[in-house]
């Protein structure tokens, strides 16, 4: 007689891992160095889904700020790292990927410096092994720093740049890619060279001309600073960072941004030569150009999912008291109309919120006509 057992089908085999262990890429340990915003953020999201993280930082008291945060733990003899992110500044990035590849040589090493070129320059300069390095960058980022300011979902939709070059083959390059995906990021691959024009144009100039625009402000007459409203927020609100950091990033990518600040100069100069006389022949004209060039700019960023698609915004006054806001977007939300885009400000010298949603053209006028049925005052529409 057949034992029954040998027909039956074999049991699941058990698993007692959480579900963020069992939807994640990377198995780890994964080793950390540096523990400012980017690093505690990439541990914190890391330590979210199981995975083992050790910190590292030249700072004893920034390393314990962050192991007390939940970023990770301090380092343990014997720790063999499957990947290690380097996240420290651009001007000791590259020696620091050199000595955490002579320590660690199974393991994969990425750098997260918004500069890619130069750091693997100087790495194939000194011989180090750069078939286990490539470098990485995360858009993302706040105007705070430190592990007090980071945050498990600061990478959540961002694009990750994978920087790949031939000296490393993509199974091991899989690691960093693994890293950006368990983290929530889209991966983009670039090469080096190509990512440093990138960043040149979308990142440290816009830097630079913030920081350049809030500079006129040191001086401004009061009642100046008192009529500020969006426009001026908008332009200068990245320019509050940090000047060492930004230091070192202009100057690492300082070929690539010379040329574009060239070109800014001249159409600066342009405009300023046309205001010399806005009425003679000519000048009408090219301030016209200038704006509508720079409306085409404008139409070719990226919006919600990628799409470069326009939207009607709709300027809504509130009343600042608690519960306004969130009333206003109940409201949106039960006539169906889905917001694009949202931007809260408040007017100087009255106790009024100022809301500016975005929505699909088709959907601007209902969304006026519903709002001021129901009693919310309408300031502006436009497409």
């Amino acid at each position: 007689m057949t034992d029954a057992s040998t027909n039956t089908p074999d049991a699941p085999v058990s698993d007692d891992r959480s579900p963020s262990e069992t939807d994640r890429r990377l198995r780890g340990p994964v080793r950390i160095v540096g523990t400012g915003l980017l690093g505690a953020s990439i541990g914190l999201a890391l330590r979210d889904k199981g995975v083992d993280v050790v910190l590292d930082d030249v700072s004893p008291a920034a390393l314990a700020l962050a192991v007390d945060y939940g970023a990770g733990r301090r380092p343990s003899p014997g720790d063999a790292p499957e990947l290690i992110v380097v996240a420290v500044p651009p001007d000791v990035t590259a020696a620091v990927v050199e000595r955490e590849l002579a320590a660690f040589p199974d393991a994969v090493v990425t750098d997260v410096a918004s500069v890619k070129s130069g750091p693997l320059e100087r790495l194939r300069a000194v011989g180090a092994d750069v078939s286990r390095y490539i470098g990485s960058h995360p858009m993302a980022g706040r105007e705070r720093s430190g592990p007090t300011a980071a945050r498990a979902d600061l990478f959540i939709g961002r694009p990750w740049v994978i920087a790949g070059h031939d000296d490393i083959t993509y199974h091991r390059a899989a690691a960093v890619e693994d890293l950006a995906l368990d983290l929530g990021a889209t991966v983009v691959p670039m090469d080096p060279e190509s990512h440093d024009q990138a960043v040149a144009v979308v990142s440290h100039v816009p830097q630079l001309v913030s920081t350049l625009m809030a500079s006129r402000l040191r001086d401004a007459p009061g009642e100046a600073l008192g009529l500020a409203g969006g426009g001026v927020r908008d332009v200068t609100r990245i320019a509050a960072s940090d000047p060492g950091l930004w230091v070192q990033i202009i100057g690492a990518n300082a070929a690539h941004i010379r040329p574009v600040l060239t070109d800014l100069r001249d159409e600066l100069d342009r405009v300023i030569g046309a205001l010399a006389d806005p009425t003679a022949p000519g000048s009408p004209r090219s301030l016209a150009e200038t704006i509508a060039s720079g409306n085409r700019g404008v139409e070719r960023l990226p919006g919600k999912h990628g799409s470069t698609t326009r939207f009607a915004r709709v300027v809504v006054l509130i009343d600042d008291r608690p519960g306004q806001f969130a009333a206003l977007l109940t409201t949106i939300g039960e006539l169906g109309i889905n917001l694009e885009d949202l931007h809260l400000e408040h007017s100087p010298r009255a106790q009024i919120g100022i809301v500016e949603v975005s929505v699909v053209p088709e959907h601007e006028q209902r969304l006026v006509e519903e709002l001021e049925g129901r009693g919310w005052r309408i300031a502006a529409a436009w497409a």
